[in-house]
């Protein structure tokens, strides 16, 4: 059985993290644009995964070609999260 975390205690794997996150930083701005790039990858992952489970295929795939419900291209989009 999983020991219990105290919610604002780190997990080991957290902390391996943060370790990650924090090389080659030396402001917390640049942290903080860190993060930004982060959450807006993460944002995008997500977004691709729900297009995937909708469409029924995953991209790139010659499954949906021609079936009336096929990817048809990609445009840039500028997601704000301040």
């Amino acid at each position: 059985m999983k020991a219990q975390v105290s919610p604002n205690q780190l997990t080991e794997e957290e902390t391996a993290l943060v370790t990650q996150l924090i090389k080659g930083c030396r402001t917390s701005g640049d942290i903080q644009a860190k993060l930004k790039r982060l959450f807006a990858g993460s944002v995008e992952k997500m977004l691709e995964a729900e297009m995937d489970e909708h469409l029924g295929y995953e991209k790139h795939n010659n499954e949906g070609d021609n079936s009336g419900n096929s990817r048809n291209g990609y445009g840039r989009k500028r997601i704000s999260s301040d």
